[in-house]
């Protein structure tokens, strides 16, 4: 089975080459594309896109206007041509040397989904914000309550899809809800889904983390409209 990595990025110049040196530099992991969804940045990233990753295992996407994370993983996801679709966010908060363990279950025909989780597994953690902490353990619960799954961590960057669920997935939100979207139509549509306790390196704002109040409220929303209403 191939792979596509789909990386949605907004304003990364400082960690994108790095990003994409540690996916590349991961051993038996069968990339077929990594795809650069550009969301409109403005610190020069789009420029270090379009002078650099030349390699034709690169497909670079541009948005010409700001519209989110989900956005771009609609972008990506719809060139995705790999057996496995996998997010990797452009930051470095998540080690892509985990890959070849989140994608095992699929891989092994056990999984049609694999999601990774910051709350469990015996990897480094950074300590940062209390406050993120509890809101993510919260949506987490409630998501949990309308799809009657069982997650410890529904907001977490690294979600891995086969191709042939990924693509039966419309997304409609433009921003961060889309996690409890993919979740609750992943779920809705009866996909094994399976959890993989991963490391986690978050950043503080000072170093570039770009999620606020204002998402989660969007993904409160999002859990209700995508786990009751879509019903």
């Amino acid at each position: 089975m191939d792979m596509s990595i789909v990386i949605p990025i907004y304003n990364e110049h400082e960690t994108l080459q790095t990003v994409v040196d540690r996916v590349r530099d991961v051993q038996d992991l069968p990339i077929k594309e990594i795809i650069l969804v550009d969301d409109c940045s403005n610190d020069g990233t789009r420029q270090l896109l379009e002078d650099g990753f030349t390699d034709p295992i690169f497909k670079k996407l541009y948005h010409s206007e700001n519209q989110g994370k989900g956005a771009a993983l609609r972008t990506g996801f719809r060139e995705a041509t790999g057996d496995i679709v996998a997010i990797q966010d452009a930051d470095l908060e998540y080690d892509p040397k985990e890959l070849p363990l989140l994608i095992r279950p699929i891989q092994e025909g056990k999984a049609d989904a694999v999601f990774g989780s910051r709350f469990s597994g015996a990897g480094p953690h950074r300590v940062v914000f209390f406050w993120h902490m509890l809101g993510n353990r919260f949506l987490t619960l409630l998501s949990n309550m309308f799809t009657n799954i069982n997650l410890s961590d529904m907001e977490c960057c690294y979600k891995i899809f086969r191709k042939e669920i990924i693509s039966k997935i419309q997304i409609e939100e433009d921003r961060f809800g889309v996690e409890p979207e993919l979740t609750a139509k992943a779920a809705r549509m009866g996909a094994r889904i399976f959890e993989v306790g991963i490391s986690y390196y978050g950043r503080t704002y000072a170093e570039g983390k770009k999620i606020g109040w204002k998402d989660g409220v969007r993904a409160l929303y999002a859990i209700f409209k995508y786990g009751i209403f879509r019903r």
